[in-house]
């Protein structure tokens, strides 16, 4: 139960009770060439995909759903725009806990297929996500009705499930444990900024030296922005970013991440879009790493960095990769094309096209 190992460093529900599907404990990997290629020495990837369903949320839904279950509720509530979904719909069905929750407008296609294969109910919102204020509304309206109804309520926030994210710490301790305590640089992809903090957070109480920067897309430029201007709170925005997961506007956790990444010593990124599809396709053409888009935004984060001359060559960076590249279909089409596989008439046919690749 790798979730539990450092129990005592989280607040980890009772073991023996524990819903798991054998979350954490995942890859560290070392760049072979996008970090030579970049000028850095250790740059490492954590793959969160490597989760039972696919993406780092798993640790949320394990803490979460755990504590849910030791309180009896009769169901769950919660939002998504994808892996939080995926995560909470799967835990649930571990439990045999009824799960219904209230989707982010443009959350895509495959995401919504993997929570509905879990036997989740899903009920897609207009301008959920893109609105602040419809999002707002959202989210103080699933706490009421989860009071009304006996359930439990799961959204990946501190602001509003703090013992659900406190599992997700656990990534910063599995890091640490296995790079050590020495000086690292940690960049994290951020919506709301839940999983920025929770890793910040998890540094903090390992005593790790880790400077824990927030890589955000230019269309939801939240918290990156105030955190290298020196502001001490976030902003709320309107979404515009197409990289799923990230599309949260409001400040939720924004504020306590400006402070806990600041008190690291990280900095605040914006890239765009396009940035994070193109190292979205090295990462995967380069390193054989398969992550959805938003497990990208970490890396164009790096290569801002060291265009700005904030890191240097033997710095030891870890890049969060946050979820599988299975979870994003249409980033898939705008990697590899949308004509599909040619169908050939012989082998021979084959052989040509090998022969003529390799020139």
């Amino acid at each position: 139960m790798h979730l539990w190992k450092h129990a005592d460093k989280w607040d980890a529900p009772p073991a023996a009770t524990a819903i798991t599907l054998g979350e954490g404990g995942t890859p560290l990997v070392r760049s072979v060439r996008i970090g030579p290629a970049l000028g850095l020495r250790n740059l490492w990837f954590k793959i969160e995909g490597s989760n039972p369903t696919g993406s780092y949320k798993d640790r949320f839904a394990a803490s979460a759903v755990s504590h849910l279950m030791a309180r009896g509720v009769k169901a769950c509530l919660g939002t998504s725009s994808g892996n939080t979904g995926a995560a909470l719909a799967a835990y649930c069905a571990r439990a045999g806990l009824p799960c219904y929750l209230a989707i982010v407008e443009g959350a895509p296609e495959g995401k919504l297929r993997q929570m509905a294969a879990y036997g989740a109910r899903l009920f897609r919102i207009r301008s959920f996500g893109a609105s602040p204020a419809v999002s707002a509304d959202v989210m103080g309206g699933l706490g009421a009705l989860a009071q009304e109804l006996n359930a439990g309520y799961e959204i990946s926030a501190f602001t509003f499930s703090p013992r659900g994210m406190s599992g997700v710490q656990t990534l910063a301790f599995e890091i640490a444990d296995e790079l050590g305590g020495g000086p690292l640089h940690v960049f994290s992809p951020a919506g709301a900024g839940g999983l920025t903090l929770a890793v910040a957070r998890g540094f903090a109480r390992w005593g790790s030296a880790a400077r824990v920067h927030c890589v955000q897309p230019a269309g939801n430029d939240t918290i990156a922005t105030p955190l290298r201007s020196g502001a001490t709170r976030a902003r709320a925005v309107e979404s515009k970013t197409q990289i799923s997961g990230l599309q949260v506007g409001g400040v939720l956790d924004g504020d306590a991440t400006v402070a806990a990444c600041r008190a690291s010593g990280g900095q605040g990124y914006v890239v765009t879009d396009d940035d994070v599809w193109s190292w979205q396709a090295r990462m995967a053409r380069e390193e054989g790493l398969f992550s959805e888009p938003a497990g990208a935004v970490a890396l164009t984060g790096v290569a801002q960095a060291l265009q700005r001359g904030e890191l240097t060559a033997d710095d030891t960076v870890v890049c969060l990769v946050t979820g599988s590249g299975f979870k994003d279909e249409r980033s898939l089409i705008r990697m590899t094309g949308a004509e599909g596989t040619p169908l050939l008439e012989s082998f021979a046919a084959f052989s040509a096209a090998v022969r003529q690749g390799l020139g």
